[in-house]
């Protein structure tokens, strides 16, 4: 039988997906399953996307120009500009989705073999799209018990070697829900400079900062013009996780030229994405406010109750729509399939997602998990009174 390759072998299983064949099973007993584990809005997708696809008239559906059509680049420069970001048409390539983003910066910045530092926990992905590109991730431990914090210079540091080439974060965090100040953007750039790195920047929540805080672009700091690289995308700003497009957004010319080279190697990002995507970008400011404000809402009952638990800490997010918990548990692993095979309340479950998974460092995060508020209030409730009584009777609890 021919052999699969050692890089298809070594390819994480998602952390978040994994568990779905016992969430089906449980369905299928009559259970009703609380999705805390995928970052799946249920907030509404904007009316004008939704009727730019509808209204969509060509015959043909075309290709797009590889770096996705002009108007909609010049629509996103036009959206950054209105930010305090200063970029044109030509610094922005619209890719599938922020995932192919984040693939075509990999590939661009690093060859196999070389090193990317990531703050961890991070999005699960990064393991598989660093798999995919051959790159080695170094891990730098962030704690739970100040927030996810930003590590010293010192740490960092450490890390760096002649193999190192870039640091990657997710700003606000997935799965942690940190939001980057100024300062620690600033002690990036001097890390990066001193060392000549790329440092990527993951922006997707961009719009969802809360309790005063703001948002801090990579692409905003002065002398990082060719270091800094912005991932973005459609899918949770506006929530249309299904248009898959997103973009690379860098004021460097050289890393541009190279991204559009694997942009035309894939031919074009998905024309229907694109439209919805331009479109969406006419969305009121009064949209983001009111999502905004349901999304802090929702923290506030999940963070009060999960800390009302015994045993459970969880830091209050500063930003996007996850949090880390920690449990009093063995494995979390093993918790969340007991809760979908073994444990209901009345008939209901939950559904979370181990947060090892979102740690590249082994045996890191084994009694946490990350919980999405992508669900109402009156969900989140039943949620943690679920969680509440799962934990009182499970087997492994520490």
């Amino acid at each position: 039988m021919p052999k699969i390759s050692n890089k298809g072998i070594s390819m994480p299983e998602s952390p978040i997906r994994k568990l779905v064949p016992f969430a089906e099973k449980a369905k299928k007993e009559g259970k009703k399953v609380y999705h805390l584990n995928i970052g799946q809005p249920d907030i509404k997708t904007p009316e004008v996307a939704l009727k730019a696809i509808h209204d969509f008239s060509n015959k043909v559906v075309e290709y797009s120009h590889s770096a996705g059509f002009e108007t909609y680049r010049k629509g996103l420069a036009s959206y950054y500009n209105n930010l305090g970001i200063v970029v044109d048409q030509n610094d922005i390539i619209v890719t599938t989705g922020g995932s192919e983003a984040l693939l075509f910066t990999l590939n661009s910045c690093l060859d196999s073999g070389d090193e990317i530092i990531i703050p961890e926990p991070f999005y699960a992905n990064y393991n598989g799209f660093s798999t995919s590109a051959g790159v080695t991730v170094k891990p730098i431990a962030t704690t739970i018990e100040n927030g996810f914090a930003l590590p010293e210079i010192e740490e960092f540091e450490k890390l760096i070697t002649t193999k190192t080439k870039a640091i990657l974060i997710c700003n606000p965090g997935n799965p942690t829900g940190y939001l980057y100040s100024k300062e620690e953007l600033e002690t990036l750039k001097n890390i990066v400079l001193k060392h000549d790195l790329f440092l990527i920047a993951d922006e997707v929540y961009r719009e969802f900062a809360y309790d005063g805080n703001v948002h801090h672009s990579v692409l905003n700091i002065e002398g990082l013009e060719n270091n800094s690289i912005v991932i973005d995308s459609t899918s949770k700003r506006y929530s249309m996780c299904g248009i898959r497009v997103g973009c690379v957004v860098s004021k460097n010319k050289e890393f541009m030229a190279t991204v559009m080279k694997f942009a035309q190697a894939r031919l074009s990002p998905p024309t229907f994405g694109q439209i919805a995507g331009e479109a969406a970008l006419q969305t009121d400011a009064s949209y983001f406010n009111e999502v905004s404000a349901e999304y802090v809402n929702r923290r506030d009952v999940l963070i009060k109750g999960l800390n009302n638990i015994e045993g459970v800490i969880c830091p209050k997010p500063k930003g996007a729509f996850y949090a880390i918990a920690q449990l009093p548990v063995d494995d979390t692993d093993k918790f969340a399939q007991w809760l979908l095979e073994d444990f209901d309340l009345n008939g209901e479950t939950i559904m979370v997602a181990p947060a090892a998974g979102f740690y590249s460092t082994i045996n890191a995060g084994i009694n946490q998990v990350r919980i999405a508020y992508v669900l109402n209030v009156g969900a989140l409730q039943s949620a943690i009174n679920i969680l509440e009584a799962a934990l009182k009777v499970y087997p492994g609890r520490m």
